[in-house]
Order: C-alpha cells, then structure tokens, then sequence
C-alpha cells in the first residue's frame, strides 16, 4: 500500500491525482471509488492495491493537500521581513483561494463531510489546523508581539473565516477584511 513518504507508482500518483480533483470538485462522499479508478484509467483492483481503501484515499488527498498549501504558503511568508509575515499569511492566503480554493477549504469541507472522529482524515485534518495556529504563532513571536497565543488565535479564527466566506461567495472580499482585522489585531498586540 503507497503510503506517506512513500514515492508513488505512476498508477498511484494517477489515482490520487484524480481523486483530489474529485474529492474537492464533488465532495467526498459524491464520489465513488468506481469514478476515480475510471477517470484515473486503472482498475478498483489497482485503487485498493495501492491505498487499500476509499477512507485511506481520502486521508492521503488531504495529506498531500496540507503538504502543498504547507510549503506554499512558508515559501510566499518567507519572502517579508519578519515582522511583517504575519499579515503576509493574508496576502499569500489571497492568493491561494483564488487559485486553489473556489469552493472553500477543502479541510474544513472534508470535516463536515466525515463527522466520524476515527475516520483517518480527521487526524489529518486535525493536524492541519494544529499546524497553521502553530505557524502563526511563531510569526507572532517573530513579530515581536509578547502575548502570541491569544494574537495566533485571533489571526487562525480570520483566517479559516475569510477562507469559509471565500468559498460561500457571502462577501465582497472576505481575505482582504479579514487581513484589515489582523493589521489592527497586530497593532493592538504590538501597544500591549
């Protein structure tokens, strides 16, 4: 079974390819495991081969997905100054949903998707979250702000905010306000 870290087979990257596109586009539970092994060209045979069940595909999107938005957005952050990179995870979040994020976060879709707690995306999902409130945290410390936790807080409920709201189409420019917020968000923990 192709799992993480693991390189995978041509077979393999077709698949997971697939699914991604599906999973995001449709929703997870639109999508049977019969449409990607035929969008994908190979048979269930090979799908169950090489990650062993639909629940484990799901879990390896999502892992890829993370990976991805991961290095993105450190790679776009890291280009400020430090004590700019905080309100630098906006521009670069901008960016993203305009490219990669139509339809919402595909975390949090996946979340209201699978309510199980023991389904292995959750963990993945879980992770994700954990990750980005850590990251901004540390920009805030970079930043110079003395009280990081409550600011990371602050800026991680803007962020998944705008991102949600992106993806509803419910306001103008959801990324921009919410990166307004977080300049006076900053400010005020800069004057603490």
């Amino acid at each position: 079974m192709e799992a993480r870290g693991d390189v995978l087979t041509p077979a393999g990257r077709r698949i997971l390819d697939t699914a991604a596109e599906l999973f995001y586009g449709q929703g997870i539970h639109a999508v049977g495991v019969d449409l990607i092994a035929k969008r994908a060209g190979v048979t269930k045979k090979t799908l169950y081969d090489r990650f062993g069940s639909k629940e484990a595909l799901v879990a390896a999107y999502l892992r890829e997905r993370d990976e991805r938005w991961r290095a993105w957005l450190t790679a776009e952050v890291e280009k400020s100054p430090p004590a700019d990179r905080a309100l630098a995870t906006f521009d670069a979040l901008a960016e993203w949903v305009r490219r990669e994020n139509p339809r919402g976060c595909g975390f949090v879709n996946a979340a209201a998707e699978l309510p199980d707690p023991g389904h292995p995306a959750r963990q993945v999902i879980a992770d994700q979250k954990h990750w980005l409130r850590g990251y901004l945290r540390r920009l805030c410390e970079e930043a110079g702000v003395t009280a990081p936790d409550g600011l990371a807080d602050e800026l991680l409920l803007l962020h998944e905010g705008a991102t949600v709201l992106n993806g509803l189409s419910v306001a103008a420019d959801p990324v921009g306000t919410a990166r307004e917020l977080a300049e006076r968000a900053l400010e005020r923990a800069r004057a603490a």
